[in-house]
């Protein structure tokens, strides 16, 4: 009786520690941005090196790697366009460990080709009625009088009409003008595409990326029910001020423009 009841208890303090010792785990996250410019990498995974076990970056660049088993770690980060990246890490129980990630572009010689797809962010969710641009898919676009910008992709987008000039009203599925929802970095925007019918409130170099939902949009964009435009703009070179040559309509040579000269600095 005696050793029955001594082989229980060392039976259930067995249990108990190997569950304890499972138990111990943490959490890896951070971001990932590009060392040139200090813009984030979006899209790219985050790996810890020798297991299946990772995370997809956001459109922010954001990773999370829940349930990682106490110890020394090492990220391991790939990209097109960029070297491999490793950084150790350790991780103690409970703890939430925040890393920096940084990549830097690679100079890889290759032969020409043209590659044209898309990854997927998530492959379990179903979106429909979602168009994803980018500023490059944008500026393919053949334009008259300027340069191409989201709203005159907009006008090829199957579902969408415009009348009037480039800005004017916008009819998405048979919905009326109020009926649409446009959103710059979480702010509503209103009559947001052209003003005075020429110059584009969206300037197709701030652009990181827009989600374009005529059909099947979440709750989190209430107050709409026609359509929902989610935009992102880029936040910038980080680490220098640069600019671009434009020609202006009332000027004959080209001029310098730069966010110092709004501010009356050259």
């Amino acid at each position: 009786m005696i050793l029955d009841l001594f082989k229980r208890s060392l039976i259930a303090v067995l249990l108990l520690t190997s569950s304890a010792a499972l138990a111990q785990t943490g959490t890896i996250r951070g971001f990932v941005y590009d060392k040139t410019t200090g813009e984030p990498v979006i899209f790219t995974n985050v790996v810890l090196k020798g297991t299946t076990t990772g995370a997809a970056t956001d459109v922010n660049g954001y990773f999370s790697i829940p349930k990682v088993p106490v110890g020394k770690h090492t990220l391991q980060v790939s990209y097109i366009g960029f070297e491999s990246l490793e950084q150790e890490v350790t991780v103690a129980n409970g703890q939430i460990v925040s890393a920096k990630l940084y990549m830097k572009k690679a100079a890889i010689e290759i032969s020409t080709f043209e590659v044209i797809g898309e990854k997927q962010e998530a492959q379990s969710q179903v979106r429909m009625g979602l168009t994803k641009l980018t500023p490059k898919e944008i500026a393919r676009l053949p334009a008259i009088g300027g340069e191409a910008d989201l709203a005159q992709y907009l006008q090829v987008v199957p579902g969408i009409i415009f009348t009037g000039d480039q800005g004017g009203q916008l009819y998405v599925r048979g919905g009326s003008p109020i009926m649409n929802k446009v959103m710059m970095d979480g702010m509503v925007l209103y009559n947001p595409f052209h003003s005075i019918g020429l110059f584009s409130v969206f300037d197709n170099d701030i652009i990181r990326n827009a989600d374009i939902y005529t059909a099947g949009f979440n709750a989190q964009y209430g107050g709409r029910i026609s359509s929902v435009m989610d935009i992102t703009t880029r936040d910038g070179n980080r680490t220098r001020m640069s600019g671009r040559w434009v020609r202006a309509p009332s000027q004959r040579r080209p001029c310098w423009r730069s966010d110092q000269e709004a501010k009356g600095t050259r």
